[in-house]
């Protein structure tokens, strides 16, 4: 059976993983699910149609499946999907979805997300990002596997930040982010890329002067986007690694930090 705390309210509804362990003042409701291996800490509130997956940590005080705050949204069935191994701390607050996007928001796998984060509703979270406190997210935002969001970072609705890019401390993102990317200032604007994170994550030298070299061309020649875009488009047959530039181009909706 799992190890519930004799305080904590659980809903008949809920469907909890045999070792599941839910602590002091926590709420679970009737549409969640957790999964094997999961921890709550104490007065942990998880509400919504939530599936939480396994070996996920979660903090004191986190809301998890809170109804988004969109005054759109009228009660829907809308959903959160949290995939494995998350660690949530204290006071993070994380959002269903709404019915004028697919009405759904997912976490990957193995985000490491600290304390006062907001994740506002539809948002896509990648896996293995980690996103510092106070980290603020608005509706719809999609974010890249191995992402970093410095603390006090603001990402308004709609943005994508692309896989292994980086924030600076309170970078303000209006414009889509491109991978490899590190942003900084209000308003974000473009500051090298995330060389020591692409060697940490197996980027070879040659690989990490290719992404460097596109990043002069996107952002150091004074070319027009169309212009840059086709120049890196050109090179990913043989730089394989630039398709994540082509990926992104193809996605990017808001336009780019320029």
């Amino acid at each position: 059976m799992p190890k519930i705390h004799p305080s904590a309210i659980i809903h008949d509804g809920a469907e909890l993983a045999a070792d599941v362990e839910i602590g002091p003042f926590c709420v679970i409701g009737e549409h969640v699910s957790i999964g094997a291996g999961s921890k709550l800490e104490a007065h942990v509130v998880v509400d919504g149609h939530t599936q939480i997956g396994c070996h996920n940590r979660i903090y004191s005080f986190s809301s998890i499946g809170c109804a988004p705050q969109d005054k759109k949204y009228a009660g829907e069935p809308t959903r959160l999907v949290i995939g494995d191994g998350n660690t949530i701390f204290q006071n993070v607050t994380i959002s269903t979805g709404t019915a004028q996007d697919e009405g759904v928001t997912t976490i990957g796998n193995d985000n490491w997300i600290m304390a006062y984060v907001h994740i506002a509703h539809d948002c896509k979270i990648g896996s293995h990002t980690i996103f510092a406190n106070n980290t603020t997210l608005a509706g719809h935002v999609h974010i890249g596997d191995w992402v970093i969001l410095g603390g006090f970072t603001t990402v308004h609705q709609f943005c994508k930040i692309a896989e292994h890019a980086m924030t600076a401390f309170t970078a303000a993102v209006a414009q889509d982010v491109p991978p490899f990317v590190m942003a900084a200032g209000n308003r974000a604007v473009p500051n090298g890329i995330n060389s020591e994170g692409l060697k940490r994550r197996g980027f070879n030298g040659e690989q990490i002067l290719n992404i460097k070299r596109a990043y002069k061309t996107l952002y150091r020649q004074g070319l027009p986007f169309t212009e840059a875009r086709a120049l890196i488009e050109a090179q990913c047959e043989t730089q394989p690694e630039l398709q994540s530039f082509a990926d992104f181009f193809a996605q990017s909706t808001r336009g780019i930090i320029r």
